[in-house]
């Protein structure tokens, strides 16, 4: 069984898959983290990224958005009104994009190192064992 490494596991929960196995979906709503993965079974409930997530995202695109109003407030000196109209869709929706994958990128990282409630997980990687795999109830009435 091949050892995940810590970037492979970011760059997984930053595409949004298990940091296990990568093929499982990592969240259940748009910022839920599911309880386990659906194809591997790796528990994913112990997760906690907290607030995180948001203050990084907020440096990110404070670090982009800024500079670029400066920018344009020094080479064209647009109107109030219009630098409104255009910064702050930009910074909403860019905030909006990079929130889950950041979210999903600590959740890689609690994993890979064991953080908080994935001390077993890691000890049974280092084992070479697998990961427990969900058994899901038939809910038919049989």
């Amino acid at each position: 069984m091949a050892t995940v490494s810590l970037a492979k596991a970011m760059w997984r929960g930053f595409g949004g898959k298990c940091p296990n196995c990568g093929e499982g979906h990592l969240f259940g709503r748009f910022l839920k983290v599911a309880h386990a993965c659906d194809h591997c079974g790796e528990e994913l409930f112990h997760q906690r990224a907290d607030d995180f997530p948001a203050y990084l995202v907020m440096v990110i695109v404070g670090h982009l958005v800024v500079p670029a109003i400066l920018a344009v407030e020094t080479a064209y000196a647009p109107p109030e009104w219009l630098q409104l109209a255009v910064w702050l869709p930009v910074t909403l929706f860019a905030s909006l994009a990079l929130l889950q994958p950041t979210k999903g990128a600590i959740v890689g990282l609690q994993w890979q190192l064991g953080m908080h409630g994935f001390e077993a997980s890691k000890l049974r990687r280092e084992a070479g064992e697998l990961a427990p795999v969900l058994v899901k109830a038939n809910t038919r009435a049989a």
